[in-house]
């Protein structure tokens, strides 16, 4: 990254944080030593890696972890005196989180079987990015719309070892739901994913 040519200009997330930059490369020259792989097989290399790289983004444990979390947090808090987890229409999204989440699951051991017979992940990697970067974002709209006004930042550190939106749940905060828009263009976009999985999977 100290090579003479590459610029980094970071990118300021629409929650105030920094943690993606742009990388621009003006006439760099790599030297032999710093070669990965065979020479003019870098974008070859570079599909390999995203295949892991997407089912990471799919946070299939951290979307578990939240939807426990958004569980406990409608069953505690209350709109009248009904509990939010008794509303019929916010207890129908959850529902529908929930199958979603569990249907990734199945898909998740599917291609953890493919890469396990082919030796690499296959386009299975795109349907868990696309339906993974969905589901956490709306996690996260349901843990934001349970906790209404208590959602809003404040000042105040969260506990690293709580779970996603607490506890208490005041710790979660609105940031959490701006940073988490990113992931829908994470590791390639989620159109450019569906693009991918219509030639490797339709053949269109």
């Amino acid at each position: 990254m100290d090579e003479p040519g590459i610029e980094i200009r970071p990118i300021k997330l629409i929650e105030g944080g920094h943690e993606v930059n742009e990388v621009f490369f003006t006439n760099v020259r790599v030297p032999v030593k710093n070669l990965v792989g065979e020479e003019n097989s870098g974008w070859t290399i570079a599909k390999y890696l995203l295949s892991h790289e997407r089912t990471g983004i799919a946070s299939l444990g951290f979307s578990m972890q939240a939807l426990e979390e958004v569980k406990s947090i409608a069953s505690t808090i209350k709109r009248g005196s009904k509990r939010l987890i008794d509303d019929p229409l916010f207890a129908s999204r959850m529902a529908r989180v929930e199958i979603d989440l569990e249907a990734m699951k199945i898909t998740n051991l599917r291609m953890l079987f493919r890469a396990q017979e082919q030796g690499s992940p296959g386009p299975e990697t795109s349907i868990l990015k696309i339906k993974g970067s969905v589901i956490n974002q709306e996690l996260h709209d349901l843990a934001r719309r349970a906790l209404g006004p208590l959602a809003a930042p404040f000042p105040g550190h969260i506990n690293e070892g709580s779970l996603l939106f607490g506890p208490p749940f005041t710790a979660y905060k609105a940031a959490r739901y701006f940073n988490n828009r990113k992931t829908s263009i994470f590791g390639g976009s989620n159109e450019i994913q569906r693009k991918i999985l219509a030639k490797s999977i339709l053949e269109l």
